[in-house]
């Protein structure tokens, strides 16, 4: 599965923005997804995971109440929907796919590049 991040920016603090992770090369709908963000000198972390039918969810603490991970497997996409954002929010995020959410949470399975995002104070 080839993944690929768009709609990263520049946003103020309290603003919004949604993320779009793209997939082509086999059949989305066979894949949970979750998005993970790096900030320069942290470790990786998971946000948000989706299950390959949208029927589960899963989020980090840090994100619960203003991120939502959605997903349309008619269009091979999903989205991150990020409201109230916070000038910690800011890093790279990366889509990951894997059969289950469980093990999108580990690390395994693909990665797309990334986007960036950056939250203003």
């Amino acid at each position: 599965v080839q993944l690929v991040e768009s709609g990263g920016g520049l946003v103020q603090a309290g603003g919004s923005l949604r993320l779009s992770c793209a997939a082509s090369g086999r059949p989305f709908r066979n894949y949970a997804m979750g998005w993970f963000r790096q900030a320069p000198g942290k470790e990786r972390e998971f946000v948000a995971g989706i299950s390959s039918y949208g029927r589960t969810t899963d989020y980090a603490d840090s994100v619960k109440g203003r991120f939502t991970i959605s997903r349309e497997n008619a269009k091979n996409t999903g989205w991150l929907q990020m409201n109230s954002l916070k000038p910690e929010d800011t890093a790279v995020y990366v889509c990951a796919a894997d059969i289950t959410v469980e093990r999108v949470r580990t690390g395994s399975g693909y990665w797309g590049q990334g986007t960036q995002v950056t939250v203003s104070s």
